[in-house]
């Protein structure tokens, strides 16, 4: 049984956490291996309780009375290196995480906290803390000592300390980073157990994210090949992300880490914009066709990810992503107006520009701004495309983007439409240029692709899951629109 300090100033928050950590499900376990220790509610409170009780796990808010939750983390984490902090606050900020790393921090919550989260989260501390209770077998001692010292260059003094303390043969060596959306306490062990095959290695998991030292005098172009391979083999199928930095002597050891950092970040970014294009085809396709609700839904698919890394390049993306959607309502630059015309901003109820968005400061303002904007998008669309179609073809349309999953056909959508299935096909080559198959077929391919970046289906599974009752059928169906096989697509992916 762990015991648990939770630390926040909101009793809301105190309650549901209390009542999450009852209820954790831990696999095999008919009660939670987690015991509540107490309750805090201020810094000075937390530091009295943490050395009174030891706990082995605290959640720990940032934005508490007196001390703040980081000034707390500094004054206790060197006393106890085996105590697992998550930190929580209610907006993110990347210059607090960057702060707590070098603390040990072990996770960092954004409230609020869905139940998911938080035991996803719990879960992973559960790992963490059994392998500290139990024999690892690992020959050297883990990374969190090195943290303070891991973001800036060392003295040659406190370089040597740390070679022996952790057993380091070579006075070069690199890092690496690597993260996935498994469990990475439960991942890194194993990785670092292929990597050791090869080299002498040392490791830490901080805020889900593997870090490996491999100390030894190496040219990049030796190890990077080789390391992306034990990685690729291990890693397999899953979705995952590493960099690698140069190798360094041990004082400047800190430029390897925050080059593999960037490497990493870049892969994420980059990632996370390809994965969204699907979502953002689709958000296109059906603005103005479905319900608002659904149409914040799926605009926040997009974003959400995409702000979780650097926030003037996804500001960038989400200007990109509202001059489309403002040209497929309006034509406004494709029709070569070059601006919104001003009797059509006033139609939309919402005049804005995209280039709005580099402005907003923070989190919290480009979450404002997107809401209003978001809204009075969808509000435009409904307007406009219903003007522009037919009544009857516009309930089709809807009716398709709700149901295209299940096995629809053209006399359902024109039953949904109030029309016979021969004048509803009228309708679609008429303003669609296509028939109904044609664009059932395109908008469950597109749905395809997003799960095919998912990776949680294999190709049979998806295509079942948009619609398609025969693989074979949904072969050539995607071939016939994509170009190539849907295995293909997956692999590439």
């Amino acid at each position: 049984m762990f015991n648990v300090l939770i630390v926040d100033d909101e009793e809301p928050v105190l309650d549901s956490y209390e009542f999450m950590l009852n209820t954790f499900p831990a696999e095999g376990e008919k009660k939670s291996p987690f015991s509540l220790a107490g309750k805090a509610r201020t810094g000075y409170e937390a530091l009295k309780l943490i050395n009174e009780l030891k706990p082995d796990l605290v959640f720990l808010d940032i934005n508490i009375p007196g001390m703040d939750g980081l000034d707390v983390l500094e004054d206790v984490y060197k006393k106890y290196p085996r105590m697992v902090f998550i930190l929580s606050t209610a907006y993110e900020r990347f210059d607090l995480a960057r702060r707590a790393i070098p603390l040990g921090v072990f996770a960092y919550l954004v409230k609020p906290v869905s139940k998911k989260t938080f035991f996803s989260t719990l879960e992973k501390a559960l790992g963490r803390l059994q392998s500290f209770s139990e024999d690892s077998g690992y020959s050297n001692p883990r990374l969190c000592l090195f943290r303070r010292d891991i973001l800036s260059a060392m003295d040659e003094q406190r370089w040597s300390w740390y070679r022996e303390t952790l057993d380091l043969p070579s006075e070069y060596g690199f890092f690496i980073a690597a993260e996935t959306e498994k469990n990475m306490e439960k991942q890194g062990p194993l990785i670092w157990q292929q990597l050791s095959f090869k080299y002498h290695c040392t490791f830490d998991v901080i805020l889900n994210r593997a870090i490996f030292l491999i100390s030894e005098d190496l040219k990049p172009q030796v190890y990077r090949p080789k390391v992306l391979k034990i990685l690729e083999d291990f890693f397999g199928s899953a979705v995952w992300y590493a960099g690698l930095g140069n190798c360094y002597k041990g004082p400047q050891l800190y430029q390897s880490y925050n080059e593999a950092l960037a490497e990493l970040g870049a892969q994420r970014r980059n990632d996370v914009w390809i994965s969204a294009g699907s979502r953002i085809a689709g958000l296109r396709q059906k603005i103005g066709y479905v319900t608002a609700e659904e149409t914040k839904s799926q605009f926040s698919e997009i974003w959400e990810p995409l702000f979780l890394t650097d926030f003037t390049a996804a500001k960038l993306r989400m200007v990109s992503l509202f001059t489309l959607l403002l040209d497929d309502i309006y034509g406004c630059w494709s029709a070569g107006h070059g601006t919104l015309p001003q009797a059509e901003q006033s139609r939309a109820g919402m005049p804005f520009d995209p280039a709005e968005i580099m402005e907003l400061l923070d989190l919290d303002a480009w979450k404002l701004w997107a809401e209003r904007s978001i809204s009075g998008l969808a509000a435009a669309a409904s307007l406009e495309r219903r003007g522009n179609y037919p009544p009857p073809l516009v309930k089709a349309l809807a009716y398709i983007s709700e149901n295209f999953h299940k096995s629809i056909q053209l006399t359902d959508a024109a039953e949904a439409a109030s029309v016979n299935a021969a004048h509803l096909s009228r309708l679609f080559a008429k303003h669609l240029g296509t028939s109904f198959v044609d664009y059932l077929a395109s908008l469950r391919i597109a749905e395809a692709e997003r799960l095919f970046k998912e990776k949680r289906l294999s190709v049979k599974e998806a295509a079942h899951a948009v619609g398609f009752q025969d693989p074979a059928y949904f072969t050539r169906i995607y071939k016939k629109i994509k170009g190539i096989l849907p295995t293909e697509a997956y692999k590439n992916e």
